[in-house]
């Protein structure tokens, strides 16, 4: 359970998310039962609506795990959309494989073993919506390397912008406010990347308490 929200509200937030298929509902269990850190029903179907908003033909993620997010994406892609899985774990990779070829939509799936950074630096944008979700002292450095390739007119999302069980939200807080805190890698990465895209030209941002925090920022 976040403790971003109350309870009640948590509860209304998971109440609103239509029934999900089989798939989705097995994958949420899989990730609660091993104990993986999904963006949960809230978040995931906020990640579908923004791709349905902007007519998502083409996604990418920065950390896809075994395919949660992914499969939520996918969705609202149309069948000749394209949507790229980026994770250093191949056993997860493959179940994201298998996940969404349940799902009838692996074929408009890229499955990328490795580093994101480098991964994204082989695709020409431009990219209709963009998850950043990895390493959180690698934030500013998916910025840097996405910035360019998200379209005019599309979104990036930030996940974990305020929790994830590793950074410290008060600091983040802090550093947003313009304080300057001594702060860990992780904390600091998160802070460094929602202070450059609060203040970029480029995007304007809005901050949304569902999940553990999520920072979305359209492309001017």
């Amino acid at each position: 359970m976040s403790e971003i929200l109350p309870e009640t509200t948590e509860r209304f937030v998971r109440a609103m998310v239509a029934e999900q298929n089989d798939v989705l509902a097995e994958m949420e269990a899989h990730g609660d039962e091993i104990g993986f850190p999904t963006v949960g029903p809230g978040v995931g179907s906020f990640l579908r609506l923004a791709a349905r908003m902007v007519n998502a033909e083409r996604i990418f993620e920065f950390g896809s795990g075994f395919g949660y997010s992914a499969y939520w994406f996918a969705e609202a892609l149309p069948e000749d959309g394209e949507i790229v899985l980026t994770e250093h774990d191949a056993d997860e990779l493959e179940q994201a494989r298998q996940y969404l070829a349940r799902g009838g939509y692996a074929d408009r799936a890229v499955f990328e073993e490795g580093d994101a950074l480098e991964t994204i630096a082989r695709y020409d944008g431009p990219f209709d919506v963009v998850l950043v979700d990895c390493h959180k002292d690698g934030y500013p450095d998916a910025l840097d390397a996405v910035r360019e390739k998200v379209a005019e007119g599309g979104v990036l999302i930030a996940d974990n912008a305020m929790e994830s069980g590793i950074q410290d939200f008060g600091k983040i807080l802090k550093i947003l406010e313009g304080d300057d805190p001594d702060a860990d890698a992780e904390t600091q990465g998160i802070a460094d990347y929602l202070v450059e895209v609060r203040d970029s030209p480029e995007f304007e941002t809005s901050a949304i308490p569902l999940g553990e925090g999520i920072a979305v920022s359209y492309k001017r």
